[in-house]
């Protein structure tokens, strides 16, 4: 079989060799018991070179000390000299051979194989090996390296940010673009390509790390390939750390089991196990201890895998138990960064084999593992149940949503109708008043029709009764010059009514303002008075007219003049002209009467147009109270829209609260469940321990289990009615 190549040694040969070399000083483990008295024999030897190299080492460093050195202190340092080489050359001929005979050493002589490696790797030989225990020295991957560099990786950024904080103390990764951040950026970019799920932890880095000190890249990244694919290291650098969930609960379990008292300790001070050991599990103690030591840890895990972190993680807490229970929280956390770390500097030995004294049973694990996957199944189950309700939750509040909406809607349509119907209401009522204002002019209209009615009648009967008398005629001779001087009156009259009627005619052209209002009332006063007169006098100048053709007529009728005397004949042609001066008068009092009435006809219109700025008048007032009817109706709108938005806003309010009383109740509820349910477990788990333990006798252990079933019977009918605690004060529900 070839052998991979080896990788120059980058940690200081002296240091590395001693370490790597040192065997330990306590006695063996309890795998060695089963050897054949060969392997026996070598262990044994390799033991006793151990030895003398301690105490050679113990005289060294007392020399360097001090320089007041003897004769004996000189011959003692040359023995130990030789004894060193003589080591030396035994370890290099003896891990020369396993490697050379690599697999016939792990077929036959497995046990004495494992022994060595517990007693740790000598620092030349790691780097094959390392590669030997995991069989990464023939992988195809190993090809694809160089073609991976070429290529880009979306995690680039981040493991260039974390390089700085991987062994910022060791002098192969100091320093910006050092040679040892150069190549560890190249490993982690790899397999961030080749592992796309997985791509970049920061933990993974140190691992790469340590890889990188003991051979060449490529060697490193099939290496580091292989431990992620077949030591679980790729589940617990997930994004979701599935695994490390798994170990941390498998290690609690342990706690619990082994160290009661530790653990009641730290659940009292709310230390968990997360806070600690999750490094562990990560950085395989890589952070935690010197490299020395947590070389010494990782040659164990390259053969054995995560048991021995479970077996160191708990070693260290039996070893540190009594100091760890008198510090609170932050004592322990101080502790375990600072004490824990550098307590087996001196003897990496006495680590392991307090190591492979603590109790790890294969078969428990398994146990725990599918009880960890039942109950992350559960989890899982519960939370795809809560986001069912939460989706349901938000399909409600979207139906409320739209229910408000539709409400908002039917609330602007309510209003709306009952401004509608305000405003048709107020056109109403000003139609009823139009209607009864119309009504009023109809029968106070009608009642000057009954009166004119009259007159007319009362005017016709004085026409029926003429008085045709010679006396008459002699009044109306005497009459003659009253008339005459009427005549001039009525003529001059006549011209003051066409310009009355001219002025009118003016004033008609535009409508009067609010000013003369009452001026034009008491002029169409006056010139009612005056039709009224005019009217009457119109009736007399009728029956005057009427008199005077009768009497004419009958004097016609009478005939014979040119018997009569000439004096007769004078009288006869005075009483003619008489009768054409009155005729005349009367045609010139007619003229005047149709002047008067087309000054009554204008009158009229005036008294029109004025009724009409009355009803324009009246309708701005109607329109003025209508607005500011609508001012205050609007007024009491804004205020009923105010008092529904403030009742709206506290019905929302409300149903807020409710939500958060259900919301309250649900955490209540859930965290009372887990509480139950991590009280079950407990129980269950104390139950397991007294059957397996035998500690108690056969009455009492099953007393003691009747007890502990039943109180996981009323834990599990609590958890079943969660909501049922007693409610906080000051909370509204």
């Amino acid at each position: 079989m070839s052998l991979p190549t080896m990788a120059s040694p980058t940690l200081s040969p002296d240091s590395s060799s001693q370490e790597a070399l040192s065997a330990p000083t306590c006695s063996p483990t309890s795998d060695s018991e089963n050897l054949s008295p060969d392997e026996l024999e070598l262990l044994a030897k390799l033991e006793e070179q151990n030895r003398l190299l301690e105490a050679d080492s113990k005289s060294m460093r007392s020399m360097n000390g001090s320089r007041r050195n003897s004769g004996s202190s000189l011959v003692s340092s040359s023995s130990a000299s030789s004894n060193l080489s003589h080591l030396e050359e035994d370890t290099w001929i003896l891990w020369g051979r396993i490697a050379n005979e690599w697999e016939e050493w792990r077929r036959r002589k497995e046990k004495l194989l494992k022994e060595l490696i517990r007693k740790g790797i000598p620092h030349h030989f790691r780097a094959i090996v390392w590669q030997l225990l995991c069989s990464a020295t023939d992988m195809p991957v190993k090809n694809q390296y160089s073609e991976l560099l070429k290529m880009s990786s979306p995690c680039e950024k981040l493991i260039r940010r974390d390089i700085a904080r991987t062994y910022p103390e060791h002098e192969f990764f100091k320093g910006q673009d050092s040679l040892g951040q150069e190549v560890l950026f190249n490993v982690m970019k790899a397999y961030s390509l080749v592992d796309r799920e997985v791509g970049y932890c920061q933990g993974s880095a140190f691992i790469v790390g340590l890889l990188l000190m003991q051979m060449p890249e490529e060697e490193a990244f099939c290496v580091f390939v292989r431990l992620m694919q077949e030591y679980r290291l790729r589940e617990l650098f997930k994004p979701s750390m599935a695994e490390l969930g798994l170990c941390i609960y498998q290690f609690e379990y342990m706690l619990q089991e082994q160290l009661p008292d530790l653990n009641t300790h730290f659940r009292s001070q709310s230390f968990h196990t997360s806070m600690y050991a999750s490094s562990w599990f990560l950085t395989l103690f890589l952070t935690t201890f010197p490299l020395p030591v947590a070389t010494r840890v990782f040659d164990i895990f390259m053969y054995e895998g995560l048991e021995i972190v479970f077996r160191v993680g708990l070693a260290l807490l039996q070893v540190n138990q009594t100091e760890l229970m008198q510090l609170d929280m932050e004592g322990m956390s101080q502790y375990f960064q600072r004490v824990i770390p550098h307590q087996f500097d001196s003897c990496p030995d006495k680590l392991v084999l307090k190591a492979y004294q603590v109790k790890y049973n294969p078969k428990k694990m398994k146990r725990l593992e599918k009880e960890y996957a039942a109950m992350k199944s559960k989890e899982m189950e519960e939370q795809i149940e809560i986001k069912r309700l939460r989706t349901e939750n938000r399909l409600l509040k979207q139906r409320i949503e739209t229910l408000e909406k539709e409400s908002a809607a039917l609330a602007d349509r309510l209003i709306q109708g009952q401004v509608t119907r305000a405003q048709e209401a107020e056109e109403n009522y000003v139609i009823k008043r139009e209607l009864a204002v119309v009504r009023q002019q109809c029968s106070s209209t009608a009642e000057d029709l009954q009166k004119a009615q009259s007159t007319i009648r009362q005017l016709q009967e004085q026409q029926e009764n003429p008085r045709l008398t010679e006396d008459f005629v002699a009044h109306l001779e005497t009459e003659l010059e009253q008339s005459r001087l009427r005549e001039t009156e009525t003529l001059g009259a006549l011209r003051e009514m066409q310009d009355k009627v001219l002025d009118m005619e003016k004033r008609n052209s535009s409508l009067p303002d609010e000013n003369n209002v009452a001026r034009l009332q008491e002029e169409l006063k006056a010139l009612k008075v005056r039709e009224s007169e005019a009217v009457a006098s119109a009736r007399e100048l009728k029956l005057q007219l009427q008199e005077l053709s009768d009497t004419w007529q009958a004097h016609l009728s009478r005939g014979g003049r040119w018997k009569e005397s000439p004096r007769k004949l004078v009288l006869g042609e005075l009483q003619d002209e008489l009768m054409t001066v009155r005729l005349r008068e009367a045609q010139a009092l007619a003229d005047g009467r149709e002047w008067r009435q087309r000054v009554v006809e204008l009158e009229t219109q005036d008294n029109i147009h004025r009724n009409l700025l009355n009803r324009v008048e009246a309708e701005r007032a109607a329109l003025q109270e209508k607005l500011q009817y609508l001012a205050a109706q609007n007024k009491g709108l804004q205020t009923q829209l105010s008092e529904s938005r403030r009742k709206q806003a506290e019905a929302e309010c409300k149903s807020k609260e409710e939500v958060m009383a259900v919301r309250l109740r649900e955490a209540d509820s859930m965290a009372a469940v887990a509480e139950m349910r991590q009280r079950i477990a407990e129980l269950e788990i104390q139950r397991e321990e007294g059957r397996i333990q035998g500690q108690l006798n056969h009455s009492d252990s099953s007393q003691y289990i009747r007890e502990l079933k039943d109180q996981i019977e009323e834990l599990k009918a609590e958890s079943n009615h969660p909501v049922g605690r007693p409610r906080r004060p000051g909370r509204s529900w």
